[in-house]
């Protein structure tokens, strides 16, 4: 655990008690604080009391007095749509607000560091899409080539929940929108930002805040490193102001989509292929087209910002190489389940949405598509142009039908259930074949959650593969 420092002997509440709530206020009491826990869930609140936790309603008239900070949740809206009424409350009564990132930032660091000999550091992943793949292939690469490391924030631990760093330690930390957003303190050593598609708007009041959000990231603490995605216009705005001029190569450029040319330090993958350019030539490359946890164009892309982020810790190409042909993937995110007389089965149930499964179909060359289950707003008309790799759609959920009106001529089956549906591509898949799920849907209907769904079509695969 990262005790937090700077609240030794004040009140600190706490709203929100969820996964990074109940570690906060473990952190705030094992430096010295004493939190002040609230939920509008009962069931929430009796766990924070089975912990010994005091409860302390953020609604009362003197709530507030002698509270020094209140710690907010992610999941709770502090300014769009509208302010969490105690978080207002916390403005009108001047205490300050902060959450798990901020305290980190704040808290990391400790005279311990002054014995190592060699500081420890920290990567900070944000963008809309790729940000958890980024993230533990970052930390993934940096295990295999013998580096001490931790991954957290979106992704595995809690901030507060890590180790006290080691000597030479690298904490990579998956971060969202809602993350930065509030933190106080943002400074890692090193900001990627992957890319940018419309998401969480309502959150943001709009586009233009969502990317603010995500700038806060680089603008707040003034990375020493920023490893850019500039296939958005966003990102390109981004690279320009973080950087001093063309061969400022304190900015590493990334893409997927282009060649970047410049005096500067580029990253990009095409046709396969990943190369590392520095002062106008080549100086490293690497072929993408096997690995098989990085299928697809979009995982080029993450293997970019991966590659550059570890290269500007000093990391070799050959070293970065061998790592990422070992990386597995992530469940649920375009993850290789399996082999059957050359079909592939990968699981791709995080594609809940229409632009995550288009870059899913983009990824693999004939594709059995099983798709389906709690539909969203505007349907599946917008991934007709990537259907001319689908030999045929396997329908589930309660989207299914609706799904089969916007599909035209793509062939396909209303199959209602998992089972049904990989049992059928499978029987009617070709060597050369990828059985695919990637439902551009929610798994309500069906399912609690996506990692549920997930865990259905591998367990129906394996019955499949004996």
């Amino acid at each position: 655990m990262i005790p937090v420092a700077g609240y030794a002997g004040a009140k600190v509440a706490v709203l929100g008690l969820g996964r990074s709530g109940l570690a906060t206020a473990r952190a705030l009491v094992a430096g010295g604080a004493e939190p002040l826990l609230w939920d509008d869930s009962a069931e929430a609140r009796g766990k924070a009391e089975a912990e010994g936790f005091t409860l302390h309603d953020l609604s009362r008239a003197d709530a507030w007095e002698g509270v020094a900070a209140l710690i907010v949740s992610p999941g709770i809206p502090h300014l769009y749509p509208k302010p969490n009424p105690l978080i207002a409350r916390a403005w009108a009564a001047g205490v300050p607000v902060d959450n798990d990132i901020g305290l980190f930032f704040r808290s990391f660091a400790t005279q311990d560091w002054d014995n190592f000999a060699t500081a420890p550091r920290v990567i900070a992943v944000t963008g809309s899409n790729g940000k958890s793949t980024t993230s533990a292939l970052i930390h993934h690469i940096l295990q295999e080539n013998g580096t001490p490391t931790q991954l957290a924030g979106n992704i595995g631990r809690g901030v507060l929940g890590l180790d006290p760093a080691e000597d030479g330690m690298v904490v990579v930390l998956e971060l969202s929108s809602y993350q930065t957003d509030l933190a106080r303190a943002l400074t890692p050593d090193i900001a990627v930002f992957t890319n940018l598609t419309p998401d969480h708007l309502d959150r943001h009041g709009g586009m233009g805040g969502y990317f603010a959000a995500k700038r806060r990231l680089f603008a707040e603490g003034g990375p020493d490193r920023a490893v850019i995605g500039v296939d958005e216009d966003e990102g390109r705005y981004l690279a320009n102001q973080m950087a001093e001029g063309a061969a400022d190569d304190r900015v590493i450029r990334v893409s997927a989509a282009t060649k970047l040319a410049g005096p500067g330090w580029h990253v990009f993958a095409r046709k396969g292929f990943l190369a590392e350019w520095r002062k106008g030539r080549q100086v490293a490359s690497i072929d993408l087209r096997d690995i098989k946890g990085l299928p697809g164009v979009h995982n080029h892309q993450n293997a970019c910002a991966a590659y550059a982020a570890v290269r500007s810790l000093g990391l070799a190409p050959k070293g970065i190489e061998a790592a990422l042909h070992s990386f597995a993937g992530l469940p649920h995110r375009s993850q290789h389940v399996g082999e059957r007389g050359g079909v592939i089965f990968v699981n791709d149930s995080k594609a809940t949405n229409v632009d995550s499964a288009a870059k899913a179909l983009q990824a693999f060359p004939r594709i059995r598509w099983i798709a389906g289950g709690l539909g969203k707003e505007g349907g599946i008309g917008a991934l007709g142009p990537y259907l001319a790799h689908v030999a045929k759609a396997y329908l589930i959920g309660h989207s299914a039908r609706d799904f089969a009106l916007e599909l035209g001529d793509t062939p396909h089956e209303i199959c209602e259930t998992m089972a049904v549906a990989v049992a059928r591509a499978a029987d009617e898949a070709e060597a050369g074949d990828t059985v695919l799920l990637a439902p551009a849907a929610a798994s309500f209907d069906q399912y609690p959650n996506f990692e549920k769904r997930g865990e259905d079509f591998i367990a129906e695969v394996q019955k499949v593969l004996g």
